[in-house]
């Protein structure tokens, strides 16, 4: 009951509060609904970006990964603050400088109006069949693993489940069709904070319970390190998914494009009052994705301790075993929470996880829905649509892609192992040749529309062969490249270098492109951008540093 009670009472303080900051707030026009009328200021920013990202996947996926794999997995977030780096002093001043609501958009400035229909309809679909039922997926088994509800209620695993897929998805399109990108980056903001205490206390509490009262933290370190040697490597051996050679091809790549050019993420970015207030949200976000594994890296190497060693009776219950033998490591940060956290504080993690879930799946609506309505509707099939009626072709396609992820979840992701590392390779279907197209596009003012597009459709090609046709284990792509982010690396060094001949062979605009600043705020810059964005990438490079043990490699 008390478990119960906090969840309903965070939940509902969480709305109560969005809707007290955002009541006076404008939905009703194109950029208040899906910019929040450019207004967003740099804590708002910071919050909705950590929380966009931070959900089940990483919660779920990523601490089920270091129960594998110990800490080199931190890439994925660590490499993550660079990458914001990057955003915030390279991309973000050309963005708003374009005034622009979508990707797409700028593809089209750039490359021609066909550019900007292919993208946008990459970006929908990709985020209806690969992104939201992952995020879905993850978070009704998380929160089925926290609070054993199938045992509760007398169901399947499966079937709370599904359940669970249809409470998360009614809850989080009511945020995205109803309240607008405002609505999400408030409500994301109070999720974060509490996702924030939340998550160090799983991981306090972890390393309380191997320490033990008298040697604390310190003891837990010693103990894990002597049961595995490896699980505080910072640069991953061969035998682990994130390989050290993988920082520079796929992990790299995989960063890059999601924190500087996937729509989802960086259209709060877009919303920024000015580059000054963008800059500060992005770097300060920056900064927490560094230390954030403390939250999603810790924990999974703290329960891989527990079951593998026998040292708690409950984990090893809970986890549990895959029919091939293995650990259900998807299991093992759901049965590490319901392990150490009290009653009382289980319920409020419990709506913590929620708001975390919420928020990526309304961000991934609300980014379908302008990409459908501001690319395709407005564009093709309605170009004299008014304010209202763009802003229910968003909503009517929120519904419809919520639907289509509800109904695909399972089918993906159930009973799969290493879902995290799976998820990650279907990203790079997409991510790898749009990156190529977007970085060209952005620093070579000649390459044209043609060369653009045959870049784009070769790399989707290539990146559906190495995803779904490599052979397996023994396959070609292994034998050839070694890792599928090798592969990535390879691919994306093909396409650049594939539309820069095609450039010189005669693809080119008759005239150099030049960005023309429309206006849309001021552009002046943060004035401390600059030494705190060099000051993280330093953090990035001494906390390898201090975790890399050459000799294990």
């Amino acid at each position: 009951m008390l478990t119960a009670l906090s969840f309903i009472f965070f939940t509902g303080l969480v709305a109560f509060l969005t809707w007290r900051v955002t009541r006076n707030s404008d939905v009703d026009s194109d950029e208040g609904y899906f910019l929040a009328g450019r207004s967003l200021t740099g804590i708002f920013i910071a919050g909705s970006l950590l929380l966009t990202n931070l959900s089940t996947e990483q919660l779920v996926g990523l601490n089920g990964d270091s129960f594998n794999d110990g800490l080199s997995v931190m890439c994925w977030e660590v490499v993550a603050g660079a990458s914001l780096v990057l955003l915030a002093l390279v991309f973000l001043p050309r963005y708003l400088k374009s005034g622009i609501a979508t990707i797409p958009q700028f593809l089209e400035a750039r490359y021609g109006r066909s550019i900007r229909s292919v993208t946008a309809a990459i970006f929908i679909i990709a985020y209806m069949m690969i992104l939201l039922p992952f995020v879905l997926f993850l978070g009704a088994n998380g929160l089925n693993g926290m609070l054993g509800l199938h045992l509760k209620f007398g169901l399947t695993e499966l079937q709370m489940i599904w359940i669970l897929l249809v409470f998360i998805a009614t809850l989080g399109g009511a945020y995205a069709i109803f309240g607008g990108l405002k609505a999400i980056a408030v409500s994301d903001t109070f999720n974060g904070a509490g996702l924030l205490v939340g998550g160090l206390m799983i991981t306090f509490f972890s390393l309380q319970l191997i320490g033990g009262s008298d040697g604390g933290w310190t003891a837990a370190f010693e103990k894990i390190g002597q049961a595995d040697a490896d699980a505080f490597q910072s640069l991953g051996t061969s035998d682990e998914s994130t390989h050290w050679p993988t920082l520079f091809t796929g992990v790299l790549l995989l960063n890059f494009f999601y924190w500087t050019t996937n729509q989802q993420i960086i259209q709060r970015t877009f919303g920024a009052k000015n580059l000054a207030e963008g800059q500060k949200g992005v770097l300060l976000a920056a900064f927490f994705k560094i230390l954030a594994p403390l939250i999603l890296v810790l924990p999974g190497i703290a329960a891989a301790y527990l079951v593998i060693t026998a040292a708690d009776a409950q984990m090893i219950e809970s986890v549990g075993q895959t029919d091939e033998g293995a650990w259900n490591t998807s299991r093992a940060y759901g049965a590490l929470v319901a392990r150490v956290l009290p009653d009382w504080l289980l319920g409020f993690f419990s709506a913590v996880v929620v708001g975390s879930i919420l928020s990526t799946f309304n961000s991934v609506l609300n980014s379908a829905a302008t990409l459908y309505s501001l690319d395709v509707y407005k564009m093709y099939l309605n170009p004299n649509a008014t304010s209202e009626q763009v802003r229910k072709s968003g909503q009517l396609c929120s519904f419809v892609v919520a639907v289509l992820a509800v109904i695909a979840a399972p089918f993906a992701f159930y009973g799969r192992d290493g879902v995290f590392s799976f998820f990650q390779g279907l990203n790079g279907v997409y991510f790898i040749p749009l990156a190529a197209v977007i970085l060209v596009g952005l620093f070579n003012r000649w390459a044209d529309g043609r060369s653009a597009m045959i870049s784009l459709l070769l790399g989707l090609v290539l990146m559906v062969l190495g995803t779904f046709f490599s052979g397996g284990d023994d396959g070609w792509l292994a034998s050839n490249f070694g890792s599928g982010f090798h592969y990535m690396g390879a691919v994306f060094g093909l396409l650049v270098i594939l539309q820069l001949v095609l450039a010189r062979a005669g693809f080119r605009r008759e005239s150099a492109y030049e960005q023309v600043d429309v206006g849309a705020v001021d552009l002046t810059p943060w004035r401390f951008a600059k030494p705190v964005g060099f000051g993280l990438i330093v953090l990035v490079i001494a906390i390898y540093a201090w975790f890399a043990d050459l000799s294990s490699l």
